[in-house]
């Protein structure tokens, strides 16, 4: 293929991906093949909105090595094998899509693909295991899952998964296929223990609420706010975007609007965290759900071990004692970790900039819905805390300066 055209299809691709919600802000990967030597990927830590021919870099297939100042990303490896084991494979995705997350936690393969996804995937979906973003492990363990099925999607343990397609188009359908093959599995696994179909996530939440409830009585409902920092002053939202109120940080005192007693919190957060401008109060239902079930949120999936924290505790909002509740939001949150769960309330998720605090929200639903999906499983093992240390710690210091 004429290596412009692939660039650029590699660009739809990506955009696409975005628009339908298969892979977020810079996570994900996607290549095409050239040739029998040569493929071309997106890079590193780039938005795919606003990728460029000249930001798609041709890697060599034999040693991964290629020309110019734009790093590849680091999961090439892995691309250059798909189009090494599969020659009928001339476009490759790897996403961090939802669904398959969720089954990238259980620790099994899918052996039981049906209808329209079977003739496109395959009958079965390998389980690769696991190894740390951007390693050589990571990388043998789909070479190995690769090896031992014919499947065209791969699904990578506490990561995602690596779609195969003869081009774009298939591979994109392959993508979505997945989604609806893991939801199924999960609504499957739900109507084996109920002997009730699940409508949608929300009953595996109702249920998994029920189940695993825990003692004592339920903390009081909260209203959620969007808040964020400019200067000294802070803003606050409803999650109808209206402007409830402008305060000023050093003093606390209130400029414009109404002081709703969930303020008292941000206002802790902004004091305690000089990293964070802008805070998300989200009631997403799985983060409700795993708020209601859990003390400790550990990472099943990487990237929330990534970005949220190694662990997301959580905290009481008690109204009647707003300066306990201060302190217990702002120790949940340490100095490090980028959400904390609410007692029944859902989470807040704080960011440098929106931008970062959506991503933390986006992490922290997506790993309780891995969480609350795993508990209709039995011995679903977390990351390891060594390697969600290892993790957090390289996004700090490296990945998230890239932004």
């Amino acid at each position: 293929m004429d290596i412009l055209q692939a660039k650029e299809i590699v660009i739809a691709a990506g955009k696409k991906l975005v628009e339908t919600g298969l892979i977020a802000r810079t996570w994900g990967n996607v290549s095409c093949r050239i040739d029998e030597q040569t493929f071309v990927i997106t890079p590193s830590g780039k938005a795919y909105e606003s990728l460029t021919p000249d930001d798609i870099v041709l890697v060599r297939m034999d040693d991964l090595s290629y020309d110019g100042d734009v790093k590849p990303s680091s999961e090439k490896g892995i691309h250059a094998q798909c189009y090494l084991l599969r020659k009928d494979c001339n476009f490759v995705i790897h996403t961090h899509q939802s669904n398959a997350s969720i089954i990238s936690a259980l620790g099994s393969d899918i052996n039981n693909v049906e209808g329209k996804a079977r003739e496109l995937i395959g009958d079965n979906v390998p389980l690769a295991s696991y190894g740390l973003p951007g390693t050589g492990k990571l990388r043998k363990g789909v070479v190995n899952a690769l090896q031992r099925s014919d499947s065209k999607a791969v699904i990578m343990k506490h990561h995602g998964a690596v779609c195969l397609g003869k081009d774009y188009d298939e591979a994109f359908e392959i993508a979505s296929q997945l989604e609806i093959v893991c939801q199924k599995e999960v609504f499957n696994r739900y109507k084996a223990l109920t002997n009730k179909t699940a409508e949608s996530f929300r009953d595996i939440c109702d249920y998994v609420a029920d189940l695993k409830k825990r003692a004592g009585a339920p903390a009081p409902q909260l209203t959620a706010y969007d808040s964020s920092r400019v200067g000294n002053v802070v803003k606050l939202q409803g999650k109808d975007g209206s402007e409830k109120a402008i305060v000023g940080l050093a003093q606390e005192n209130l400029i414009l609007g109404e002081w709703p007693g969930e303020l008292d919190m941000h206002l802790a957060i902004y004091k305690n965290r000089q990293d964070v401008n802008y805070i998300i109060q989200s009631q997403d239902e799985e983060i409700v759900t795993a708020s209601k079930i859990t003390k400790v949120l550990r990472p099943l999936l990487d990237d929330f071990a990534q970005i949220a924290g190694t662990t997301v505790k959580t905290a009481l909002y008690d109204p009647n004692d707003i300066l306990k509740t201060r302190k217990n939001v702002v120790k949940a949150l340490g100095k490090h970790k980028n959400a904390a769960l609410l007692k029944d309330n859902g989470a807040v998720c704080v960011g440098p900039s929106q931008d970062e605090a959506e991503a933390a929200e986006m992490v922290t639903a997506k790993n309780c819905k891995t969480y609350v999906s795993s508990r209709l499983y039995s011995k679903v093992k977390n990351i390891g805390k060594v390697d969600a240390v290892l993790m957090n710690v390289i996004y700090r210091l490296k990945y998230s300066k890239q932004k």
